[in-house]
């Protein structure tokens, strides 16, 4: 590991330490940089922005996103405080970041109420077994639209 990884890792946890010393935010920070300069840093802010997804890492990725005015953030790394939850580890993958360095884990966010093993859980049961009901319809006309979407010349493929 390189130094500057320790330094923007040791960045994600004072975050952490941060913003989560009120109680209201939770206790994570997160740090994006690419070739060693940091783009964006990020924190919990579940409660006061009333969005369930703005995790410390989804904030990250976002101000670094809108920072180099790209959605994909290939060559950047994400520091976190802690490992990612499924949500954030998707849109890590979405926005295609290199690499993770991560400190506390996901037992240790468990410990202190931030379990996400039922998450990890659901998502390897079939549909119809998920606590979250759900239905499905209209697959023809959407699956269409989808065709018509792939081909349009002037897509942005992502």
């Amino acid at each position: 590991m390189h130094k500057n990884d320790i330094k923007h890792l040791q960045r994600a946890i004072d975050l952490a330490a941060k913003y989560g010393s009120d109680g209201r935010h939770g206790p994570f920070g997160a740090v994006i940089a690419r070739n060693g300069k940091v783009l964006a840093e990020g924190w919990n802010a579940v409660v006061d922005s009333f969005d369930p997804t703005a995790h410390a890492e989804m904030q990250a990725i976002r101000a670094a996103a809108e920072n180099l005015k790209t959605h994909e953030l290939s060559g950047c790394t994400l520091y976190a405080s802690c490992e990612p939850c499924p949500m954030c580890l998707a849109a890590i993958y979405w926005a295609r970041i290199d690499r993770i360095v991560y400190a506390a884990t996901k037992e240790d966010a468990a410990a202190v109420g931030f379990d996400d093993s039922l998450l990890y859980e659901e998502m390897a049961k079939p549909w119809p077994a998920r606590h979250v009901k759900s239905d499905q319809a209209l697959q023809e006309k959407a699956a269409r639209m989808m065709k018509s979407w792939a081909e349009n010349p002037d897509r942005v493929h992502y």
